[in-house]
């Protein structure tokens, strides 16, 4: 007999039967994509520290490093202390370069395990930021830290430098002398004003073509720096416009989180191997990693049929956890963690666990069944039992 559930929808409660579907198998230890594919993946609180969780942070330390080891047994890398982990959304400077330390460490011990390490400007309030100098000040001071403890950077959009930045020629002389010093090739983050309100007319243009065109210059200067770039701008035709003019060597890293499916298996068309797909760093890889890790396995065998039957039906959750205001879709990716036992409680840092409502949830939980995502579906249901009983809701 199959698991059912009472769910709220717009019309009141309406009884919920799950599929009966196996769950996504891991791909062998050692197997290669041939895909880059990273998961920004997110922090889990602590709910037992005396803190103001609005105002302070605690992280659970053990239970934040078995996620990315989790991540890493699936095959795919982690982009840490990103916005997806609530970098300058409740995770400050301080405990983002301690997540940065404890997962470099970790890593270690896992043979192939990636790890691209997210370097800002947050610990220069945007309202302190007087001019350029001040936020390539403050950049360097996080790359000297992060570069210290032998970490590669993804070089993350800055709201102190959208603030005091005049036009393109800013931004030009920043990554300048960011790029100039990297010690590795870098990925560069480009993240749209849906996740980040603060970033609107980031690369000095409120035009997505001219900004884009800035952004190009830059890699353009320094190919040598640039491993490749991110962009979040759910828009897959300017993810895939800025891909075919990226030079060679330099990877299209999609962060559309609406789009990812095609734009990962590629339109095969271009002047160059890169201008054929696009890598992927996404933070919807966290709520979806096994079916992220086994579609990027059929891909890699050349089965894109297989590809798409297991990644494509994924895209509309995804859609739904990154819906509008989408800079709380960090809310959706900790529920399915909850749900799905690799976390003991839905407590987030910032108390952002009350940023959606309870038929988001509900919705949520129909969109994860669907795609197979929930992987134990009897526990996935008491927990959500359990969230309903707190609305005052009986899902039985």
């Amino acid at each position: 007999m199959s698991l059912s559930i009472n769910l709220p929808s717009a019309g009141g409660l309406r009884r919920y039967a799950l599929r009966d579907r196996a769950p996504f198998q891991a791909p062998p230890a050692g197997a290669q994509f041939d895909r880059i594919a990273y998961s920004a993946a997110h922090v889990v609180a602590d709910p037992l520290a005396a803190i103001d969780p609005w105002l302070q942070c605690a992280v659970d330390w053990d239970a934040t490093i078995a996620y990315r080891q989790r991540l890493w047994a699936l095959g795919l890398g982690v982009a840490e202390a990103m916005d997806t982990a609530q970098r300058g959304m409740g995770l400050d400077w301080p405990t983002s370069l301690e997540l940065i330390r404890r997962s470099l460490d970790a890593a270690r011990d896992v043979p192939g395990a990636r790890v691209a390490s997210g370097c800002g400007t947050d610990h220069l309030a945007p309202e302190d930021a007087r001019n350029i100098d001040d936020v390539i000040r403050a950049y360097e001071e996080q790359m000297a830290a992060i570069e210290g403890l032998g970490g590669r950077l993804i070089v993350m959009a800055s709201r102190a430098l959208a603030r005091v930045a005049r036009g393109p020629a800013d931004y030009e002389r920043v990554y300048d002398r960011i790029l100039g010093q990297a010690r590795e090739p870098v990925i560069l983050h480009w993240l749209g004003d849906m996740f980040d309100p603060a970033l609107k007319g980031y690369w000095g243009s409120g035009d997505v073509d001219a900004a884009m065109r800035t952004a190009l210059g830059v890699i353009a200067a320094h190919p040598d720096k640039v491993d490749g770039i991110k962009i979040s701008l759910l828009d897959k035709d300017k993810e895939i416009a800025m891909r075919r003019r990226l030079p060679a060597g330099v990877r299209m890293y999609t962060g559309d989180d609406f789009n990812y499916a095609e734009l990962i298996a590629g339109d095969g068309q271009g002047e160059l191997p890169n201008h054929r797909h696009s890598d992927a760093l996404l933070g919807i890889f966290d709520a979806i990693a096994p079916a992220a890790s086994a579609a990027l396995a059929e891909l890699a065998a050349g089965n894109v049929d297989a590809f798409n039957r297991i990644l494509v039906p994924t895209v509309p959750l995804s859609r739904h956890i990154f819906s509008a205001p989408t800079r709380f879709y960090k809310t959706g990716v900790v529920f399915m963690a909850w749900l799905n036992g690799h976390q003991d409680h839905f407590a987030m840092v910032g108390g952002q666990q009350s940023a959606r409502s309870l038929q988001h949830f509900a919705e949520l939980f129909r969109l994860a069944d669907g795609a197979g995502l929930l992987e134990q579906p009897e526990l996935a249901v008491g927990r959500m039992k359990t969230l309903l009983a707190m609305h005052g809701v009986d899902g039985d």
